[in-house]
């Protein structure tokens, strides 16, 4: 990696993008370079500040002559009969470019002849006064600069001719410079003066910074930084704040390609980084902590040449650091705080609350979503430096990383040099950052503006029907993933139609949103090559064949009807169907009309009918899970396919001979959703409506033994089908969360997809907190995971024990 000098740098931290004088730079030097002070040394420092900036010099006014070179044959052709620019457009365009031109010729003429002389006593701040003292001029330039931009793109639009030209203008090379010509782009160009001020008052101020106080020059560089600070501070606001580019020391334009947040794994833990991809580097940079009234500055961590930069594949890659996962239960107990002080900021807003008291909420509220946002990616993105170290981000979502990946890839086709940034460079492009920077907000709900879309709350029924366009059969599948929470997590998958060019799975998935606003579809091609070694479990090998993003407009999904859509991707179409059901009504338990079946019929009715203690469906899903589900990874998590589980659904109602042959056939998560819809369905829940009131106060006791008390007693008030069928399912939901290290299900997320389906009552009261955002994680649903969770947790018990220790369980329901 190219060093950085972590400690404080030789050059101000300013641009053209800083605003306002906040930041502005005392053109006092720092202390320690008093009169006399290691004289010597300053001097010669000077030399190679001013010869660093003489060749800059050159190259900025080759630049400017080729801007002015057009402007003559434009000019004559403007009198006559078939003009391609007319006389006030060329104006316009290059306004003032002559006069700067013309003072910097002068500027470097004279300083050009002192450099080369060199010696201790020469004397050049003269010239830097004078050329501060006319940077009136560059206003004038400034004030028509976006004019001059808009009026060359509108040429350039209607005129062919004149689009060539503003297209490549060709820059002399330097003198010792064995490139003869560049091409750069009128629009890149007109940009130079003003990056122009920006780079002569970062020299100014490391030439004081190496001048002997005692020095006549002293005094007059001085007075040129003053000036040109000044200069700087009263335009900024004047450049266009659209503009995403800056420009190199060798007159390139780096243009700001892509930027957004991202978690980096270092020293071991993870950090939340701004990474910012230009034409030619990676910077990953973090915003610097500012006392108040003071403007934001970024911090570069490291940066990386896009020639340098390569991406490690999962054998190659070196071993991920050791980062200690998030406990799941704990990103869960975030999501519950957050959606809790949701909740307490509406009530706050409804009663017209104090500011102060909203703002303390808010800023709770944001601590948690960051920590969220910290801590809950876990598929790696390892980018790595061919001249040295490796570097690993963590993403929550493969689209994502695809994203970043591919704006890399594309900028690497290009012609690409390697580079080392000077400290000066470094601190230029890192200054640009804070302006150029397109995403400006870790993207977290609490920094949402209070007219901003909260999202949908409830289930998105979405059905993949096929996709067409592919060149080639492979074996082709898809994942769905929404946003929530601030980052997109992935939650469906299509099975792997094979060696195809056109898959039609047409397979139905419900997918619960936590106040999302985008679906997004990737479309994958399996990889069956075992010599692709996953070193980390989150890994992902197999290739995206296309990814696609559509937004969730409520008008749009919140139907009765099935809405059908195509995503186009790479020249391949993705034909999907989707409805939305709100929470509220997808909460509640419907009783079967019909007396057969199993869905929908009292669990009591089900176990006399078929003479068993645990019904026949629970002990079928079970045995399959436990056969070969129980390693899945997301197994009860991830979704099932709808029309699978519908199928399933149907065949145990009917008590068809075929049960066991069709659950040995069908996908794993199929059987596992099929288990999960029959509690939902039961006409009461399975801890029954009778004691629920009782399992939500039992659970809020802070005393452990009475709460021990209070839940063994609960149990043994369940009638017996009950208990017997809720002990034989925590049995097993042990057993799946012993395999956690494979299946990342532990115990907390068991409970928290189990919770609500075993505990939930069948009447839901229209609350009105039902239709905000805190109706997923609300108080009651956080009650049923934790009464879930404290029987997960606690020692086995069987049905026998509790009938015999009656006496030791007196506590009333």
């Amino acid at each position: 990696m190219p060093y950085i000098d972590e400690s404080p740098t030789m050059s101000p931290q300013l641009s053209a993008r800083s605003q306002g004088g906040g930041d502005s730079i005392s053109p006092t030097p720092p202390e320690g370079l008093a009169p006399g002070v290691e004289a010597g040394k300053g001097l010669e420092m000077r030399k190679l500040v001013l010869s660093g900036f003489l060749a800059s010099e050159e190259i900025y006014i080759n630049q400017l002559e080729a801007l002015l070179l057009p402007m003559k044959p434009l000019k004559a052709t403007a009198t006559t009969s078939q003009p391609v620019l007319t006389i006030q457009q060329i104006e316009t365009i290059f306004y003032k470019i002559q006069d700067i031109y013309e003072i910097h010729k002068e500027f470097y003429d004279n300083l050009c002849p002192k450099v080369q002389q060199w010696d201790s006593q020469v004397t050049m701040g003269h010239l830097f006064q004078k050329l501060a003292s006319q940077l009136g001029v560059y206003k004038a330039f400034v004030d028509n600069y976006k004019v001059a931009l808009e009026t060359a793109e509108k040429c350039s639009q209607s005129n062919n001719q004149f689009q060539k030209i503003s297209e490549e203008l060709k820059v002399k090379g330097p003198k010792d410079s064995r490139d003869s010509h560049t091409s750069v782009t009128m629009e890149a160009l007109l940009y130079k003066p003003i990056d122009r001020v920006t780079r002569s008052t970062l020299v100014l101020h490391d030439l004081l910074k190496h001048t002997p106080v005692d020095h006549p020059d002293y005094p007059l560089l001085q007075d040129a930084l003053r000036i040109s600070q000044n200069f700087l501070s009263s335009i900024n606001e004047d450049i266009d704040p659209r503009r995403t580019a800056v420009t190199t020391p060798k007159g390139e334009t780096r243009q700001l390609v892509k930027d957004g947040f991202l978690v980096e794994v270092s020293e071991g833990s993870r950090k939340l980084r701004h990474v910012f991809l230009f034409t030619d580097v990676l910077l990953c940079a973090k915003l610097k902590k500012t006392s108040a009234g003071k403007h934001q500055q970024y911090d570069c961590k490291w940066y990386i040449p896009l020639a340098d930069l390569v991406f490690p594949s999962p054998e190659e890659s070196e071993a991920s650091p050791q980062v200690h996962p998030f406990p799941d239960h704990e990103l869960e107990d975030m999501k519950m705080k957050i959606s809790a002080l949701k909740s307490e900021i509406q009530k706050e807003k409804a009663n017209k609350g104090q500011s102060r008291a909203i703002e303390r909420l808010k800023k709770k509220m944001f601590e948690n979503e960051f920590l969220l946002l910290l801590n809950s990616p876990t598929i790696p993105f390892r980018i790595h430096n061919r001249n040295g170290k490796s570097y690993l981000f963590l993403l929550s979502s493969d689209y994502e990383r695809s994203e970043w990946r591919e704006a890399i890839q594309k900028l690497q086709k290009k012609d690409l040099q390697a580079f080392v940034l000077s400290s000066v460079e470094l601190q230029v492009l890192t200054g640009s950052c804070f302006k150029l920077r397109t995403v400006h907000n870790i993207p977290v709900t609490s920094n949402k503006d209070d007219d901003e879309s909260p999202g949908l709350y409830g289930f998105l029924h979405v059905i993949v029907h096929s996709a067409k366009g592919f060149k080639q059969s492979a074996n082709l599948y898809c994942t769905l993933e929404v946003d929530s929470f601030g980052y997109f997590v992935s939650k469906a998958k299509t099975r792997v139609f094979r060696d195809t060019t056109e898959p039609k799975w047409d397979e139905e998935f419900e997918i619960e949103l936590e106040g999302s606003q985008s679906l997004r579809i990737l479309c994958y091609e399996k990889c069956y090559d075992k010599t692709k070694v996953n070193k980390d479990n989150n890994e992902i090998v197999d290739k995206i064949m296309g990814k696609g993003q559509i937004q969730l407009d409520p008008q749009t999904v919140e139907t009765k009807n099935w809405h059908t859509d195509v995503i186009e991707m790479n020249g391949i179409k993705v034909e999907f169907s989707m409805k939305f059901t709100s929470r509220d009504m997808s909460l509640k338990r419907t009783p079967s009309k019909k007396q057969s079946g199993v869905f929908g019929v009292k669990i009591s009715v089900v176990t006399k009918r078929e003479r068993s203690k645990v019904p026949y469906i629970v002990r079928q899903c079970v045995e399959e899970v436990e056969k070969r589900g129980i390693e899945e990874v997301g197994i009860y998590r991830i979704s099932g396919v709808a029309t699978d589980i519908q199928a399933l659904k149907a065949v145990f109602d009917a008590n068809n001979k075929d049960i066991l042959l069709m659950l040995s056939d069908m996908d794993i998560n199929a059987i596992a959703g099929t288990l999960k819809l029959y509690f939902r369905e039961l006409p009461e829940p399975l801890l029954t409506d009778r004691l629920y009131p009782a399992f939500m106060e039992g659970i809020a006791l802070s005393d452990p033994a009475a709460k021990e008390n209070c839940m063994m007693h609960l149990l043994r008030s369940l009638p017996d089908p009950n208990l017997i069928t809720f002990l034989f399912l925590l049995e097993h939901l042990k057993r799946v969360a012993e395999k956690e290290p494979v299946n990342k299900m532990s115990l907390h997320n068991l409970a928290t997809v189990f919770g609500p389906t075993l505990l939930r009552p069948s009447e839901v009261e229209s609350k009105a907190h039902l239709t905000s955002a805190a109706d997923i994680w609300s108080h009651d649903v956080m009650a049923q995971v934790q009464v879930l969770l404290y029987y997960l947790q606690h020692p086995p018990v069987s049905f026998a024990e509790l009938k015999r220790n009656t006496l030791y369980f007196s506590t009333d329901v």
